[in-house]
């Protein structure tokens, strides 16, 4: 069975959620550290952590709730959003990231990531590769490009990357279902990747098409905060793949 990052974004030191990457129109979950521990409880044993006021400023900014997160949990954090230079590189790790997500500076600065990649190797760097129609999206998905997705995560994979997250912008936080079709045309032309996808799951059954599709591990975020999965069927799911 598929395997269940579940995802935490920040805002303002809280745990939201966005619809479609739109700063205004955005839920609040309350505190960051009791949901990560509700996940850990539920047997979790990674967590996909997003700081959303770190995308939108080009630096992270909510790195204390990373290192707060990493110090009193034992969940294996990736971390994105902000991380633009070595310094939030170093900062990211110094606070407690096992991994760390480049997607804009993968697009935008690709000399920076491929730097990252053959300093801290591809188990510790991720791909992130988020589209709007096709296209990758930069800057906290506020800036379109001309760069196709699966060109561009092809191009990566040529250069040692191995771990992708992959979100269609137009599903995330819809709960509307996943980007099915995107996700096996990538995984046609990279089916050496791990795979995750981000963005519209809304039940288990979703799950299940993602991973017939072929994709390894799915962010679920939203499904689970408005109880279209509950903390229940998150822990029966993480005992299967135990």
């Amino acid at each position: 069975m598929i395997t269940i990052i579940p995802a935490i974004d920040i805002i303002g030191g809280k745990c939201v959620r966005l619809t479609q990457g739109d700063y205004g129109r955005s839920t609040e979950y309350g505190s960051p550290l009791d949901m990560a521990r509700a996940f850990e409880d539920a047997g979790c044993r990674r967590l996909h952590l997003v700081d959303l006021d770190g995308a939108r400023a080009s630096h992270i900014v909510n790195y204390r709730v990373l290192e707060t997160i990493a110090t009193r949990t034992g969940l294996t954090i990736d971390f994105g959003g902000g991380v633009k230079s070595d310094e939030d590189l170093h900062i990211a790790f110094d606070c407690g990231a096992a991994m760390v997500t480049g997607g804009s500076i993968a697009a935008l600065q690709p000399d920076v990531f491929m730097k990252w990649l053959e300093t801290y190797g591809n188990n510790r760097i991720i791909l992130g590769a988020d589209a709007r129609d096709g296209k990758i999206a930069t800057n906290g998905w506020n800036k379109s490009s001309n760069i196709d997705v699966t060109e561009f995560i092809s191009g990566y994979a040529g250069k040692g990357i191995t771990k992708v997250i992959c979100t269609d912008i137009a599903c995330d936080g819809t709960l509307q279902g996943p980007s099915i079709e995107l996700y096996k045309k990538i995984l046609a032309a990279t089916p050496e990747l791990q795979l995750i996808a981000s963005g519209g799951v809304s039940s288990i059954a979703d799950l299940e098409l993602l991973d017939e599709a072929g994709v390894h591990q799915a962010i679920v975020g939203k499904a689970i905060y408005e109880g279209k999965i509950s903390l229940k069927e998150l822990e029966q799911l993480n005992l299967l793949n135990s």
